[in-house]
């Protein structure tokens, strides 16, 4: 990308585009991780309509309520829980605080690193030498305990469970685009721009990031699920979202001492999570074999 393009450039990238599509459309776990997370994100978005109770009213009654039971009007197909909320309805709605909270971080550390590692691996010398050594110290505390200090910190709220994960997230976005970007300022369009007296802000803006779009892109496809589950793992230890807001870490957290009598509490937010985390898992996986530009052949 060189800010600039012939006249069959054009049709090159629509018959480009038309290639991707092909290739995203046959790729089975790509759009298997496509139509689940839509689902996933259609119940987030109008969990409101689509619940069958209000995810925190409390019914003593229905209290370790066994799944597909006809109680409360048929409404909890999935149980109720220890204090007699349907199961079902808070589990869509917990899918808001894991959507939200799992693609705001990864945005935010997304952004934070890129921005870093363009900065490292443009500049070089010292400015790379400080960025790579502070992520070699976070890489070298646990990911967990970064986060519970943190948050132990700030405090749980949503807010701030965001901005600690985004904190927590960008290294991977750095180290991976300073090696993109290093082998990107030795390219003949950047020297040309250079020598054409361009600086380096329009240099890193029009030359080098539009390069570093596809890398960056299925790291945060990864990163969402890898948020979710640090966000869940946060909700379990009292540290995520407070109650009464329903997410899926609270849940397995309130079903641990009902495992033998009533699993459903904690095994029904479970498969959820893990099936919500593999989607993920698997649209990232068909995007890298997509954009990949060694498989375009």
């Amino acid at each position: 990308m060189t800010g600039t393009e012939s006249p069959g450039q054009p049709k090159q990238n629509v018959v480009e585009k038309g290639r991707t599509n092909r290739r995203f459309w046959r790729s089975r776990r790509a759009v298997f991780g496509s139509l689940f997370l839509l689902g996933i994100c259609l119940c987030a978005l109008f969990a409101g309509t689509i619940a069958p109770a209000d995810p925190i009213a409390v019914s003593i009654n229905n209290r370790l309520y066994a799944p597909a039971g006809v109680q409360g009007g048929g409404r909890y197909v999935l149980g109720g829980d220890q204090l007699g909320r349907d199961v079902l309805s808070r589990i869509i709605h917990g899918a808001r605080i894991s959507l939200l909270v799992g693609v705001s971080a990864a945005l935010l550390s997304g952004t934070l690193g890129v921005g870093l590692g363009l900065l490292a691996g443009y500049y070089g010398r010292t400015v790379d030498e400080v960025i790579m050594r502070l992520a070699d110290i976070q890489l070298a505390i646990p990911t967990i305990l970064l986060a519970i200090a943190l948050v132990g910190v700030m405090g749980p709220n949503l807010r701030n469970l965001i901005l600690v994960l985004g904190i927590t997230g960008w290294v991977i976005y750095a180290r991976t685009i300073r090696g993109v970007v290093l082998s990107l300022r030795e390219t003949q369009y950047v020297e040309a721009a250079n020598a054409l007296g361009a600086g380096d802000r329009r240099i890193l803006w029009r030359h080098v990031l539009p390069n570093v779009w596809t890398p960056a892109v299925v790291i945060g496809s990864q990163q969402v699920g890898f948020m979710i589950i640090l966000e869940s793992a946060l909700s379990f230890l009292g540290l995520g979202v407070q109650p009464p807001t329903p997410t899926w870490g609270a849940m397995i957290a309130d079903g641990r001492g009902y495992l033998a009598t009533a699993p459903h509490v904690t095994t029904f937010p479970g498969l959820v999570l893990m099936a919500t985390v593999l989607a993920i898992n698997f649209l990232g996986d068909g995007l890298r074999d997509i954009l990949d530009p060694r498989l375009r052949l």
